[in-house]
């Protein structure tokens, strides 16, 4: 019987996979297992080498937490899974161990710019332009061009390249008065309104990728961030640990820091 085709009604489903490798099953493997083991990947990749979905990346853990990481990104759920499955499968039996897996999916904020906050920002913002005028409808039409990528790229993600991937989960708090979920709409829209400030300072430095996991996985969200420099995902992470969405109302889980390998740089920096 087929895999069912289960798709979302806007965005696509995301997965991350935390491998080590049992190095000792590893060193008995057959003269040239390595190798093809190598070339599955190799072919696989090459399948689906992005920059949109279906994709899979794979990465080199640093910091002992793994050895391996992989991000799958697939606009089927029963996709998803195959691509999974046909992951596991370049690698021998009983060589490959899971020790962090993540299920998410891509979303619009609950919080997205609206047509009625752009013209706000027109008319009272930094130009004060009057509604009316050719000037406002430029200035309008342009941020509403904006905003309409800025959804097309938040739920069809083309995550660059870059050297370092970062990734943790998170919750928002719900203790006693600092519960999130029991804020208005208002209060919390601008509270987002300013974290989102903060973090656009970051732009060409840090790439990021939000993704929903609210009854999907441990976490509310996960936290994809991509970066040339590791100072740059510390300066991020801290500064925003000052703000109040953070400070006051945010959960982090394990971070887990990877470097962008391609199949045949992995196995030489893992030395297979």
């Amino acid at each position: 019987m087929p895999l069912p085709t289960v798709k979302l009604s806007q965005g696509i489903h995301v997965m991350h996979l935390f491998h080590r490798l049992d190095r000792a099953r590893w060193a008995q493997l057959p003269a040239g297992e390595s190798a093809a083991s190598r070339a599955r990947l190799e072919k696989l990749c090459a399948q689906f080498p992005g920059p949109a979905a279906p994709r899979l990346s794979t990465y080199a853990n640093v910091g002992g937490r793994a050895d391996l990481a992989f991000v799958l990104y697939h606009a089927d759920l029963a996709g998803l899974g195959e691509l999974h499955r046909e992951l596991e499968a370049c690698f021998p039996p009983g060589t490959l161990q899971t020790v962090y897996s993540y299920l998410s999916v891509t979303e619009l904020p609950e919080y997205v710019t609206t047509d009625d906050d752009m013209k706000r920002m027109i008319e009272h913002g930094e130009k004060k332009l009057k509604p009316g005028t050719p000037e406002f409808d430029e200035a309008f039409a342009a941020a509403k061009k904006r905003n309409e990528e800025y959804k097309h790229y938040r739920l069809n993600p083309e995550m660059q390249d870059w050297e370092i991937m970062c990734f943790y989960g998170m919750s928002k708090k719900r203790d006693l008065a600092d519960n999130w979920y029991m804020l208005d709409f208002d209060a919390r829209k601008k509270l987002m309104g300013g974290h989102a400030r903060s973090g656009r300072k970051y732009a060409g430095r840090i790439s990021q990728m939000i993704t929903g996991s609210t009854g999907l996985d441990d976490w509310e969200w996960g936290v994809t961030l991509m970066a040339h420099q590791l100072d740059a995902v510390k300066e991020i992470v801290y500064e925003m640990r000052f703000d109040e969405v953070s400070a006051r109302y945010g959960e982090f889980g394990p971070f887990y820091i990877n470097l962008r390998l391609p199949p045949a740089d992995l196995w030489e920096h893992l030395r297979l």
